[in-house]
């Protein structure tokens, strides 16, 4: 935890206390574009990842449920609890193609240029087993997972 907090103190006092120093008169609009960059990009990585994780049709799995599971049911649960993100070239760039979600969590020692390559193997995977292979756009990713959010959160 100490490592995190230093590494976070660390990063915060380069965008927002020495690269506006060095920025000299240019300080403020240098501070106010890394707080914006910081920001955004922060909202992005959270829509992102909420919509590869949490979408209504993805499942979510008890510590009991995965107790003593095998291989192959781990295989299984990686593509039930996750879901990709429809976009082309530059969407999955902008988002470090995590928006091969399902990708990710089967194969996550592959270099992440390399999902698009697989998925189509996954996904025909999926069908000839009648495994959910949950995708869409980043919108209805996007209210799916807010509207998921939402029922849980309400009493």
């Amino acid at each position: 935890m100490a490592g995190l907090v230093r590494k976070a103190v660390h990063q915060f006092a380069k965008d927002h206390v020495l690269f506006p120093l060095l920025a000299g008169p240019s300080a403020v609009p240098c501070l106010l574009g890394n707080l914006t960059a910081n920001a955004l990009r922060n909202v992005w990585a959270h829509t992102v990842i909420f919509c590869g994780h949490f979408p209504g049709d993805v499942q979510t799995f008890t510590e009991d449920e995965i107790e003593g599971e095998t291989r192959g049911q781990w295989y299984e649960r990686q593509i039930q609890g996750s879901a990709n993100l429809e976009g082309g070239s530059l969407f999955h760039v902008l988002s470090g193609n995590l928006g091969h979600q399902i990708e990710h969590h089967l194969f996550p020692d592959l270099p992440s240029n390399r999902y698009a390559e697989v998925a189509p193997r996954v996904r025909d995977i999926c069908a000839r087993y009648g495994l959910p292979y949950v995708t869409g756009p980043l919108w209805r990713q996007y209210a799916s997972m807010w509207g998921r959010v939402l029922r849980h959160a309400l009493p």
